[in-house]
């Protein structure tokens, strides 16, 4: 049965962030975070709502913070609602599924990205330069071709409107080459990770992006990890280069969008029934095809 969650502010807690799908509380030495079902395009958050999105999210994170713990520590405590503070049980139904308690940690201002095909402002970027982010890619990529190597492509984390790339020198002058250089190898290795696994269930992990912070001085993976709101899925049996491919992610309301004559800027149009129908469907096919479970 479909659901949707919006406001939380049934929640006895302060609320610390409220992000553009995410509401995070301050328990004291944890946080509560919870999964809305919010849907933001262009930096704009949409007043429709995609039923069970958050579930799907927060899911998805959960899977690929339990199955990376081999390659770096993560903030997760618990994702069970079962095993939350007596004070949130009332609402034990209304968070199970789509929240987790997480560790208090400093976030670093950067958003990790890995590139694996070329797709997105990538492209944009290389076929004007023949780079992204300063490297240099061989001439004559078509759109969504698979790149020699992954690329690690970061981005200033702004706190209002768009991120900005940036190169991997302006990375390391900003927090220090070791820190930098931390990021990139280990942004990659899980990107090779998540790319092994998502591929054993058909699907292509275009590229996905990363937050880290530091949690008693140690790198911790944050945030969410390769969601359909963080990555490009792409249907691996339907895979070819040189064109836009079948993906499980917010590739087709971007699509439906561009299409609109929106002109991207606040306040975002309402969506039509089907969209966001479809949107949903997308969204739990790729909860199913990379957790191996059913959407309840």
């Amino acid at each position: 049965m479909a659901n949707t969650l919006d406001n939380t502010g049934f929640i006895p807690y302060p609320l610390l962030v409220r992000g553009k799908v995410r509401n995070v509380y301050d328990l004291g030495e944890t946080l509560l975070m919870i999964v809305t079902d919010r849907i933001s395009a262009f930096d704009v958050v949409f007043s429709d709502l995609i039923p069970d999105k958050g579930r799907v999210l927060n899911g998805i994170s959960e899977f690929w913070f339990q199955n990376t713990r081999d390659v770096v520590p993560n903030h997760l405590v618990t994702a069970n609602a079962s095993e939350f503070p007596d004070s949130l049980k009332p609402f034990r139904d209304l968070l199970e599924g789509r929240s987790m308690i997480i560790r208090k940690m400093d976030m670093l201002k950067v958003e990790c990205i890995v590139r694996g095909y070329l797709e997105g402002s990538g492209l944009k970027e290389y076929m004007k330069t023949g780079t992204i982010s300063g490297i240099p890619l061989p001439e004559g990529l078509r759109q969504c071709e698979k790149l020699p190597e992954p690329i690690f492509t970061p981005t200033t984390k702004a706190e209002e409107g768009h991120d900005e790339s940036v190169t991997f020198a302006r990375l390391e002058d900003s927090i220090g080459s070791e820190l930098a250089g931390q990021l990139r190898d280990l942004s990659i290795a899980l990107y090779l990770k998540a790319c092994a696994h998502a591929e054993t269930r058909g699907i292509l992990l275009a590229d996905t992006k990363f937050e880290f912070g530091l949690y008693k001085g140690i790198l911790t993976l944050g945030d969410e990890v390769c969601t359909p709101d963080s990555s490009r899925f792409w249907e691996k049996a339907d895979y070819q280069p040189g064109r836009a491919q079948r993906s499980f992610d917010k590739q087709y309301l971007r699509e439906y969008l561009e299409a609109s004559g929106w002109d991207k800027t606040p306040p975002a149009p309402r969506l039509p029934e089907e969209v966001i129908r479809m949107t949903r469907a997308k969204y739990i096919e790729a909860f199913e095809r990379i957790t191996g479970r059913k959407m309840d």
